[in-house]
């Protein structure tokens, strides 16, 4: 016994200070030369903070583009989802409603056109983009309350795409935040 205890002692002090110490530190080091140096890519307007490049806000006026559903109201201290699943009785009474008011604010379309990412929420209830279709989808409801055409909206939703990673990696998207920023600086 005797021998077995004196190694095994030694391996834990060593995995101790390698993911204690040294896993920790490294990870930290990595995420200081990301953009916000770990912080978080802060958005803002002549000194005043508007957000949060990366995490979702909740946007409900009917003159701003509308991102995706959160499960937690878009509280970034509470990151989850609804863990509800698709056959849920409680879940689908929220996408119901969800569908009910998009119809209400988007009476010319149909159900089958509503994105499923506008009534659904991310598995981290934060997400801050929209595909392209979900702005699209946006575009008469925002002209009719703002007075803009939609040539002028598509055009802002064309410059606002952000193109798949690498040209290979996941779909094109628009982050809601830096849309309706440029929404409000348009005359």
């Amino acid at each position: 016994m005797k021998t077995y205890i004196l190694p095994s002692l030694k391996l834990t002090v060593a995995l101790i200070i390698l993911c204690s110490a040294l896993y920790p530190l490294l990870i930290a080091g990595v995420a200081r030369m990301t953009p916000g140096g770990g912080n978080g890519v802060i958005i803002s307007q002549n000194g005043k903070i508007l957000g949060y490049e990366n995490i979702g806000q909740k946007f409900t006026d009917p003159k701003y583009f509308w991102g995706r559903p959160s499960a937690v109201d878009y509280n970034a201290a509470g990151s989850c989802g609804s863990n509800k699943g698709p056959s849920n009785p409680d879940y689908l009474v929220v996408v119901q409603a969800r569908i009910d008011t998009f119809m209400v604010y988007h009476p010319g379309i149909s159900k089958s056109q509503i994105p499923a990412e506008m009534v659904t929420a991310s598995g981290s209830g934060l997400d801050p983009n929209i595909s392209v279709n979900a702005a699209k989808v946006q575009v008469k409801r925002i002209a009719t309350n703002r007075n803009i055409s939609e040539k002028i909206l598509n055009e802002l939703i064309a410059e606002c795409t952000e193109t798949v990673f690498l040209g290979l990696f996941g779909p094109e998207k628009i982050n809601v935040l830096k849309l309706n920023i440029k929404l409000d600086q348009l005359k």
